[in-house]
């Protein structure tokens, strides 16, 4: 099959239909030679042409071919230096996705021969492998831009008003009885009114989906007949994950992603995209050849001073250099990509702190890549999110990211998993947290939505395992639970597993709202995990990274006590959202401000007195309460007006008897309306004229004073 090819140009790169053609470049700076290779849709095995890309323009090939059409599969052959010994693994009998590839078609299959060496060979990566691998290798797809927006606009809820639902698109459906069979886990069934009803029911603003870049299973759970679920194992940072569209056409699966955000959108939800910017499932010097490693191996992943080798800051085989020009050059325009053209509204980004290493390894929050995105006029709008740790050496950095960067707060997780089960010398540590983390964010002049609060996420117990189980089981990975975190925090509340006895059940209901009480009630972002409120559990699987079954799925088949807790956390986001109070846009400064009739905080032993500094050090204190002024926020409105809401009461009790509690006066002799009572689920809201009020051990009250006729 002959095909006329023109010298096209270096720029968009990657194979970009412009209404009568599709011009192609690819960056490689060791490449003496690139290929392109077109593959039968209808039989992705099979090569039906073959052309060189023509032209060079400052390492980049290009060339544009007339007449092609979306919907065209190819992939790239680079012809250039195999020598892994100086870094270079160029092998052109190894079929290449592109990096920029917009769509992917077809799977990894291992059995093929996708590695660039001869397995088995006594030289192992030394020796390079010359059968050709097209058939086991995805085929990138030629896909047009055009969508039909209407009139879609961006929710741009401020972060203040920031409540986030993370969830997994396969997990959030397969299960749920409204979606329609064949959307079940997909695009389409994210996107089916029956969810955005739940998700608006509770009250989530945005909704931050596990990995949807395309990735690729690993051979060694594909031998065990499981799968990389979680999708931590990225092949293209450009394409949506076909796996998750209900048609399994060549492209269809970006038309079914825009058509997700747009109805998300159309509801008010922002789309909020889980990113591995940090490694690829191409692995270590033993790991496939796949995409980068055959393009231009040294201009994207971090290596040993003895290249050969890669430098592993991620626990993954391997790590990309951001601070690389290229490779910062790629994640900018994948992200870039994602924001303009398939209208998502922020990231949250794995093992962030791979991405500001510099030349020596260390973290710097001034790296090339934070700066980039920074001084992006469409990247610096949207919600950026890091999770400030990786495994290399100096790799928990909670506090130390740049503005306008958020994070996921560890020490949050850790600090209220510890007090609800009743440990000791943490009440200086759980008031910073439920204050906003002023000690780790405000020397920086950062703000309290710095810090996205989590109690769980994706990775650990699901919040009903966490007060089910204190220990992990893993045994279904296939790694006989050696896998997966040891240290959980987690309290079994006296059974290890599920039980029929009625105080255990009642103690672990309670727990669970007391953390969902607590998160949301915090300074800061809220984040909560898909199923959290409906009790959702993984059998005390707390890595189920590779469970694609119903010990992942969320199941929507409630019983009263799931119900219930559904119940009982629409409320409390409700509340969230109606209270300024929990919503303030600086730190407490501990003092009255203008004429209000409460401090901004303040902070009471269970007498009424207000804490000193001595009891906070005493290592037994576990019975706590704060008051927030709702008439002393110092922060006006959009429109430069006072904001004054209610002043709200929270008690807390984590031990294990039962804490009387002195009240304070609220305003003008009026009764402090008990809002919550995390001891009876459905209690409240109902004026309370005593001047003391006795918590259950282990239970938080939350009492409201109207400081405003705004609120009900």
């Amino acid at each position: 099959m002959e095909m006329e090819v023109w010298p096209g140009k270096p720029y968009p790169r990657g194979a970009t239909y412009d209404g009568t053609g599709v011009n192609f470049a690819v960056y490689s700076q060791v490449a003496t030679r690139v290929e392109v290779c077109i593959f039968d849709p209808n039989h992705p095995a099979q090569e039906l042409a073959r052309f060189d890309l023509p032209e060079v323009t400052e390492f980049v090939w290009h060339g544009y071919v007339p007449g092609m059409e979306p919907g065209t599969l190819y992939g790239l052959r680079v012809h250039g230096p195999y020598d892994p010994l100086q870094g270079h693994r160029c092998n052109p009998h190894k079929l290449l996705v592109d990096p920029y590839a917009k769509a992917l078609f077809g799977e990894v299959d291992w059995k093929q021969p996708v590695f660039g060496y001869t397995l088995g060979h006594k030289d192992q990566d030394l020796a390079r492998d010359e059968q050709d691998s097209a058939a086991g290798v995805p085929k990138g797809v030629v896909v047009s831009d055009f969508f039909d927006w209407g009139n879609d606009r961006r929710p741009d809820v401020p972060w203040r008003e920031t409540v986030i639902y993370e969830a997994h698109v396969r997990g959030l459906t397969m299960r749920h009885p409204a979606v329609p069979e064949h959307q079940r886990g997909t695009y389409a069934g994210l996107a089916h009114p029956a969810v955005i009803e739940h998700l608006l029911k509770l009250g989530v603003t945005a909704v931050e989906l596990l990995p949807v870049h395309e990735s690729a299973d690993d051979s060694f759970l594909n031998d065990k007949g499981l799968s990389n679920y979680w999708g931590y194992s990225t092949l293209n940072f450009f394409s949506p994950e076909q796996r998750y569209a209900s048609r399994r056409t060549p492209g269809s699966q970006v038309a079914e992603f825009k058509s997700m955000v747009k109805a998300l959108h159309a509801a008010g939800i922002e789309v909020l995209l889980d990113v591995v910017y940090n490694h690829t499932c191409e692995g270590n010097h033993l790991g496939p050849t796949l995409s980068f490693k055959g393009i231009d191996n040294t201009s994207y992943y971090w290596l040993m001073p003895e290249p050969r080798y890669c430098l592993d800051f991620t626990g993954c085989g391997n790590s990309l250099n951001a601070s690389l020009p290229q490779a910062a050059r790629l994640i900018a325009d994948s992200l870039r990509y994602w924001v303009t053209e398939l209208h998502v509204d922020g990231f949250r980004f794995d093992l962030a702190t791979t991405l500001g290493r510099l030349g020596g390894g260390e973290f710097n929050p001034n790296a090339p890549l934070f700066q980039i995105i920074n001084q992006d006029p469409v990247l610096g709008k949207v919600k950026l999110i890091a999770e400030p740790w990786d495994v290399g050496l100096g790799g928990y950095q909670v506090g130390r990211f740049p503005a306008p960067w958020r994070e996921w707060n560890g020490k949050y997780r850790d600090a209220l998993r510890r007090y609800w089960k009743g440990d000791e010398n943490l009440a200086g540590e759980v008031g910073h947290r439920l204050a906003g983390s002023s000690d780790m964010f405000q020397s920086a002049r950062r703000r309290p939505q710095a810090s996205i609060n989590f109690v769980t996420a994706h990775d650990g117990f699901t919040l009903h395992d966490l007060v089910t189980y204190s220990h992990k089981h893993n045994e279904a990975n296939g790694e006989h639970n050696r896998d997966g975190a040891d240290d959980n925090q987690a309290w079994n509340c006296g059974v290890e597993g599920e039980t029929d006895d009625a105080n255990v059940i009642a103690l672990r209901e309670r727990q669970k709202r007391n953390l969902l009480a607590s998160l949301f009630l915090s300074q800061g972002v809220p984040m909560l995990v898909a199923g959290d409120e409906m009790g959702r559990t993984q059998g005390g699987n707390n890595n189920a990274y590779c469970q694609d079954n119903e010990l992942s799925w969320v199941d929507w088949n409630l019983d009263a006590r799931r119900k219930a807790l559904l119940e009982f956390t629409s409320r409390l986001i409700q509340f969230r959202h109606r209270q300024p109070v929990l919503q303030r846009r600086r730190f407490f400064q501990g003092e009255h401000i203008w004429d209000s009739h409460f401090k901004d905080l303040a902070w009471f032993r269970p007498d009424g007195t207000e804490m000193s500094e001595q009891d906070w050090q005493k290592p037994f204190v576990r019975s706590l309460a704060f008051l927030l002024g709702g008439d002393a926020i110092p922060t006006p409105d959009e429109r430069g007006r006072r904001v004054i809401g209610d002043g709200l009461l929270v008690l807390l009790n984590a031990h294990h008897e039962p804490v009387r509690f002195t009240l304070p006066q609220a305003e003008h002799g009026h009764p402090w309306v008990l809002e919550f009572y995390t001891a009876e689920d459905s209690r409240g809201p109902e004026p309370v004229s005593a001047s003391a009020f006795e918590l259950t051990g282990r239970s938080l009250a939350v009492f409201r004073a109207a400081l405003s006729d705004s609120q009900p």
